[in-house]
């Protein structure tokens, strides 16, 4: 996506001119933050295998200094690629018309990436999410009946999720609000807290005056508190963003934004309806397509 990103902005094809700032964003950004920052659950898989650790600091830094260009390469390369008011959510849809990619099975693949990419995680997740709330209502000694094993439990891991995909198509909100509330939670309060209780917890275990070589350079108890700040800071202004919408609805029209299409026979840009839901909901390049 950045390479066909970057083709079309270099042919003179690029859509996008974005303001300087937009500070009517900046409400929905910290809960969006909070969800791109899902890159840290690669850590484990890149820390454990490494034997030495005398250089893991530099490693780690190297790899979140990857993670961001990336992130702004391809932020930025879709910025200036397509314009504001019909770039899509789900930023893989973009590139399902004809006039950005010529052929048919790239536009397909691109479109159809988001249902591979759940196709692979949705299951592992579910399973994993199934036995937790298992061992939360575990009893010891105790087995549960087969209908709560394989009834009850399934259904209130996949029932939410479901609910929840045929109820809404704006991802802008969707990310944001599971970004501030669950994200906080799993990705800054829990992780504070713990991090605080296991350093009171080691000093009493090997004595205030041990020195650890691979401590964090974070691990004053100040960066403790700054991280919930910072969870707070996300949770107020994530919900004074759902408030504002609330108030304003219509503000945001998620994955059935209108915009311009190219008509194969006279290859002049016409304005198209908003699109159906999907990838594939467009017909052939022979009609405009969003």
């Amino acid at each position: 996506m950045i390479v066909l990103a970057l083709v079309r902005i270099g042919h003179g094809r690029g859509e996008g001119r974005p303001p300087l700032a937009d500070f009517s964003g900046v409400r929905n950004l910290f809960g969006v933050c909070i969800y791109s920052f899902m890159s840290q659950h690669s850590l484990p898989s890149l820390i454990t295998p490494i034997s030495s650790k005398r250089h893991l600091t530099r490693l780690v830094f190297l790899d979140y200094v990857l993670i961001l260009a990336f992130y702004g390469l391809l932020s930025f390369t879709a910025i200036f690629c397509f314009r504001g008011d019909s770039l899509l959510d789900m930023y893989t849809l973009n590139f399902a018309r004809c006039d950005v990619v010529g052929l048919a099975a790239v536009r397909f693949f691109l479109g159809l990436f988001p249902v591979f990419t759940i196709s692979t995680n949705f299951p592992i997740i579910a399973v994993t999410l199934r036995n937790n709330w298992k061992t939360l209502f575990h009893r010891e000694g105790g087995t549960y009946p087969w209908v709560v094993d394989h009834v009850v439990f399934p259904t209130i891991t996949l029932l939410p999720p479901v609910l929840v995909a045929f109820c809404t198509h704006d991802l802008e909100s969707l990310v944001g609000i599971t970004g501030a509330y669950a994200g906080t939670g799993i990705q800054y309060v829990i992780p504070a807290f713990l991090v605080y209780l296991c350093r009171k917890d080691t000093q009493l275990a090997f004595g205030y005056g041990t020195v650890n070589k691979h401590g964090s350079p974070f691990r004053r108890t100040f960066w403790v508190g700054f991280v919930l700040l910072w969870a707070f800071s996300c949770f107020f202004f994530v919900t004074a963003n759902i408030s504002e919408d609330a108030r304003s609805p219509g503000a945001h029209d998620g994955l059935r934004a209108g915009g311009h299409g190219i008509c194969k026979n006279t290859g002049s840009p016409q304005a198209a309806p908003a699109l159906p839901y999907g990838p594939l909901a467009a017909p052939a390049c022979e009609s405009p397509v969003s």
